[in-house]
Formats: C-alpha cells, sequence, structure tokens
C-alpha cells in the first residue's frame, strides 16, 4: 500500500510538469487553391455593392434570384411524411424502383423494350459520383484489344471543370478532343469528327448530353448522327453526361434524344444522370450510373463490381432525396405537375438570354450576340476574355467564371439590363 501511494505522489507530481505536446503530422500540408466556382461565391458573398450578381454558381433561380423548391416536389415531400416511413438503410446498389425508372426517364420506352433490362446500375452522389463510379468501372474493368496503361477517356475541349480530376482520380488517363470554336462561338464539327477519327482505337469519349458545359454548344441531331458514326467506325465507347436532361428546352424527350440516337445506332452506352437541376434537388445528391450490357450474366457481373466499388467508398446512397424523385416518377399527377415546372424553368432562362442579347443591341453594341440564345441550357460562354471578367468584378460586382461563363439562372428580370450595361462597357472600350 505504501508502495502504491509513492507512485501515485510521484505520478502526481510528473502531471504538475508541462509537457511539449507533439508536433502535427500534418504541419507541412500545402494549402491548395479554393475551388473555381465556390471562391467566386465567397468573394461575392462579401461585396458590399447592392446591385452585385453572382453568375457563376450552376443552380437555378427563381425570376427574384432565390433557390426553388418545386411544387410537385413540396408534394411528394407530404405524401410520402403521412407514410412515416423508416431511415433504413438503403442497399449498397440503392433503390431499385429509383433505378429503373431513372433509366426510363433517359431512354424512354422503345429502347427499354429492345433490352429487355440489359443494364446495370448504381444509384449514386448525384452526377459527380455518377462520373466518378464511372470511372472506377472503366479503369477496373474496361475491355480494350492490347491495352497498355491506364483506360484513356476523351473530354470535349472545353469541359466541365470538374470532370478531368474526377477521371484522373478514378485511375484514367484524360485528354481532348476538339469541340468549340472561339471565334464562332459555336460547334467546330469538321475539327471535332476529325478529332475523334484520329484518336485511339476503342477510345472512351465523353458526351454532354445537352446543355453543355460550360459552353451551351450542342450538336444538332445531324451532327450527333455524324459523330455516333465515327465513334462506331473507331470502337468509341460512349460515356454521356447527363446533368440537364428535362432543364434545357423543358422537355425530357427533346433533352434525351442524342443518348436515344446513340441506342437506336447501337452503341453500347455508360450513363451519368443527375438529378440536381431538373428535380432541383441539390443537396439531396441523387444521381443514376448505368451500363448498356448484351447479356444477364454480363449485367450480374457489372452490379457486382459496383457493389464492390461502392462499399469502402460511401456504403451506401442517401434515402431521403431517392424517395422523392420516385414518389414524382411514380405517380401520374406529380410527374404531370413537374414536368411543366421543369418546362417552366428552362423558359425562364430561354427568355433571358433573349432580353439580355436584345438589351445589347439596343445599346448599340459593336459585337455580335446571337450566340447567347443559340447556345442552350444554364450556361452562355460569353466570349467575354478574363480581363473583360475582371473588369466586370472589379467596376460592376457582376460575378463569373474566369473563362467567360455566365450562369444564366442568375440573371433576372431586375439585373438583366445592368448585366447588359456592365457588358456593353467593357467590350465597348
Amino acid at each position: 500500500m505504501a508502495r502504491l501511494a509513492s507512485l501515485r505522489r510521484l505520478s502526481t507530481l510528473a502531471s504538475d510538469v508541462v509537457k511539449p505536446s507533439p508536433p502535427s503530422r500534418f504541419a507541412a500540408t500545402p494549402r491548395g487553391p479554393e475551388d473555381a466556382i465556390l471562391g467566386i461565391t465567397l468573394a461575392y458573398n462579401a461585396d458590399p455593392n447592392p446591385n452585385k450578381v453572382n453568375l457563376g454558381v450552376g443552380a437555378y433561380r427563381d425570376d427574384a434570384g432565390l433557390p426553388v423548391v418545386l411544387e410537385a416536389v413540396r408534394q411528394a415531400e407530404h405524401r410520402i411524411l403521412q407514410r412515416s416511413l423508416d431511415m433504413e438503410y438503403l442497399p449498397v446498389a440503392g433503390s431499385h424502383t429509383f433505378l429503373q425508372r431513372a433509366i426510363w426517364l433517359a431512354y424512354g420506352d422503345d429502347v427499354m423494350q429492345r433490352m429487355n433490362g440489359r443494364f446495370a446500375g448504381l444509384q449514386t452522389l448525384s452526377g459527380t459520383g455518377a462520373c466518378r463510379m464511372a470511372g472506377e468501372l472503366i479503369s477496373r474493368f474496361l475491355d480494350i484489344p492490347h491495352r497498355t496503361g491506364k483506360p484513356l477517356i476523351l473530354l470535349p475541349d472545353p469541359s466541365w471543370l470538374n470532370h478531368r480530376p474526377i477521371f484522373t482520380d478514378a485511375g484514367c488517363k484524360v485528354a481532348s478532343y476538339s469541340y468549340y470554336n472561339p471565334l464562332t462561338k459555336s460547334l467546330d464539327i469538321d475539327a471535332c469528327l476529325h478529332s475523334l477519327e484520329n484518336a485511339p482505337n476503342a477510345s472512351v469519349v465523353l458526351l454532354h448530353a445537352c446543355a453543355h458545359n460550360p459552353t451551351g454548344v450542342d450538336p444538332n441531331m445531324d451532327q450527333w448522327a455524324a459523330i455516333s458514326n465515327v465513334m462506331l467506325e473507331k470502337s468509341h465507347l460512349p460515356l454521356f453526361d447527363m446533368a440537364y436532361q428535362g432543364f434545357t428546352s423543358g422537355d425530357m424527350d427533346v433533352d434525351a434524344a442524342s443518348v436515344r440516337l446513340f441506342a437506336e445506332d447501337g452503341h453500347k452506352i455508360v450513363l451519368a444522370q443527375s438529378f440536381s437541376k431538373n428535380f432541383g434537388l441539390y443537396g439531396q445528391r441523387v444521381g443514376c450510373l448505368s451500363v448498356m450490357t448484351d447479356s444477364e450474366q454480363e449485367t450480374q457481373a457489372i452490379n457486382s463490381q459496383l457493389k464492390i466499388i461502392a462499399r469502402p467508398m460511401y456504403s451506401n446512397p442517401p434515402i431521403a432525396g431517392v424517395r422523392l424523385v420516385e414518389e414524382v416518377l411514380n405517380c401520374d399527377d406529380l410527374q404531370q405537375l413537374w414536368r411543366s415546372e421543369m418546362k417552366s424553368m428552362a423558359h425562364r432562362i430561354i427568355s433571358m438570354r433573349s432580353r439580355l442579347r436584345q438589351h445589347l443591341i439596343e445599346l448599340g453594341n459593336k459585337h455580335n450576340w446571337d450566340h447567347i440564345v443559340n447556345q442552350h441550357g444554364m450556361f452562355c460562354f460569353s466570349g467575354l476574355s478574363k480581363e473583360q471578367v475582371d473588369t466586370l468584378r472589379e467596376r460592376f460586382s457582376v460575378y463569373l467564371t474566369a473563362n467567360g461563363r455566365i450562369s444564366m439562372a442568375g440573371v433576372t428580370s431586375d439585373n438583366v439590363d445592368y448585366l447588359a450595361d456592365a457588358i456593353h462597357h467593357v467590350t465597348s472600350s
């Protein structure tokens, strides 16, 4: 007992001595740059100018500049709450009902009947997660004759800034194919086809199904057909990123026409879908990855591998948002309301394009602004230089990305004339 008491006194005395804490094992971590889009929002929030305009973030806003929750989604939410459902885990692959409805929404009845269920699929963390899971699947299992090294994914030049890190982090090699002509502010179809013809056989080609991000420049159906033909000849694999179905034209079938054309031409498509824009479910992270297959055996094999990839990454997808999508797509009245609301969102953006162009014309601006109305979807690739973008920010508190991309969802009846005046100023000097 005496020895134990002595040890306790020594321990107490030792505790009175201040010991230096060990150094952090992460002290040498370099600070990374702010995300290009999120950095714009931070600068915008800190700007005291009452006339400031945020045209950076790709999220829909109403004509008052406020976030929108669709009435169809609110009604679906209310119906779901009345059922007092549990919050148990979804399977690793997600909701089977959602997967079936999401794939049907993309491909329509004809393709679904012809494929007879030959789709592997996984519920994902929105479109970003769908692209990442596609990259992981391609990196591990893509069958390429005489393959050496990493599989090649070709992105349009330019493409969404997050595409490159998504696929490189998944273990793929990333390069570009020709797409946009900055002189005409439109698709350079000849250069695009030539680029795809000269790419290595059996490359993976990422295609924006509609509302190309960042340019808003989409092929017409004849151009899509030409792209499809070249890709068939070269055995390229189409990887469609469809983040804006219905949100572009207001019509689900019109916006899915490119995907359905490729399916009719016999391509085996890998498709990443997002429900952030067309359902307004940005924070719910609802997405789908699907893969066309040749057999039930292949379908089961891909499904098994997708679950193996997802399990150590995030284990299970979230349940709340996917229930909302299911409810809307499974109820005729809610689906009709949703389609109507989506059309209204698309048409508001289209009207803002028209008004912005018209005011620039009325100001007597010397430049041709037809591309504003010829481009599609949420984004307008304005053609403004980095220096002009900087001037817009510094003198007018108008915030857009350095490459001149305007998020048309941030343009409203109250600020469209102010924006046109600012653009006129920086392009007239």
